[in-house]
């Protein structure tokens, strides 16, 4: 199976980059998946969206995301987020009190937060 180099980037860091066989993200338009040899194209990404990665390796990299950008050129995917957090590094129980904050900004990041860390309300 064909291979695209990826990279999931956020402002303030690199969350991940490698090799991988196909990245879905939901973008403004709608949720797209990419595979490799995908045409060219720009996606703005909600806020409060989940983008999912699959390695080569068969693992799944999954990051809430927070707005920014989806590219995919010739060269591989590039995800441009104005913040992210890995599946694994989000502390669900304070995601579960966020999701019932007031803050309706706050919720949807909680929401997202519980969504990549496989979690329901």
């Amino acid at each position: 199976m064909a291979n695209m180099s990826v990279q999931l980037v956020a402002v303030e860091r690199r969350l991940w980059s490698g090799e991988a066989t196909t990245v879905v993200a939901q973008t403004t338009e709608g949720e797209i998946g990419i595979l490799p040899g995908h045409e060219p194209l720009l996606g703005q990404l909600v806020e409060g969206g989940v983008v999912k990665i699959t390695t080569v390796d068969g693992d799944t990299v999954t990051a809430a995301v927070q707005g920014g950008f989806l590219s995919v050129t010739a060269d591989g995917v590039s995800v441009l987020a104005e913040s992210a957090e890995l599946a694994q590094e989000i502390d669900v129980a304070q995601a579960r009190a966020d999701a019932k904050s007031d803050d309706e900004e706050a919720r949807t990041r909680a929401l997202s937060r519980l969504r990549a860390a496989g979690q329901s309300v």
